[in-house]
C-alpha cells in the first residue's frame, strides 16, 4: 500500500490542477480579490443570505467547510468568479450556519446554489470550473 504522505502529495496535485486553468496566465492557486473590490462575501446568518438573494441580483452561494479540502480548492476559482462576473459569490459556513445548510437541502460540501431574481435555480455539488461557472452565471443575469 502506498506511503499516507505520498498520497497526501498526490492529492494535494490533482487539488492543484483542477485549480490551474490552462491559458489563464496564472498557475497561483492563492486567489486574489480583484481591484475593483469584488469577492465573495461572508454570509452572517440567514437573514443576511435573504439580504442578499433578495437583492434581485444572481447570487452564487458556496455551501462549505472550513475542514473540506475540495472547499479549500474551490476558494480560488470562487474569488475569481467573484471578481470576473456580475454575481454575488456568498460564502455560507455549513458548521457555523447547520440550519441554513439544511433549508437549502445541503448534504455534502462544497455545494453551490445559483439564485436568480431571488429563486434557487441552479445546484451543483463537487469542484467546478471557473469557465463553467462563469457560463451558468452569464444563463442567468439580466
Amino acid at each position: 500500500m502506498a506511503d499516507p504522505d505520498e498520497l497526501e502529495r498526490i492529492r494535494q496535485e490533482k487539488i492543484a490542477e483542477m485549480i490551474d486553468e490552462p491559458g489563464d496566465g496564472e498557475g497561483d492557486a492563492g486567489g486574489t480579490a480583484s481591484p475593483d473590490g469584488d469577492e465573495p462575501v461572508h454570509v452572517e446568518g440567514p437573514d443576511h443570505l435573504s439580504d442578499l438573494v433578495g437583492s434581485g441580483d444572481v447570487v452564487l452561494a458556496d455551501f462549505y467547510a472550513d475542514w473540506c479540502g475540495p472547499c479549500q480548492a474551490l476558494e480560488p476559482v470562487l474569488a475569481d468568479v467573484a471578481a470576473e462576473s456580475p454575481a454575488t459569490v456568498a460564502k455560507v459556513d455549513v458548521d457555523e450556519h447547520q440550519r441554513l445548510a439544511a433549508e437549502y437541502g445541503v448534504r455534502g460540501v462544497p455545494t453551490l446554489v445559483l439564485f436568480a431574481d431571488g429563486d434557487p435555480v441552479e445546484r451543483l455539488v463537487g469542484m467546478q470550473r471557473k469557465e463553467s461557472l462563469l457560463r451558468l452565471i452569464d444563463r442567468h443575469a439580466e
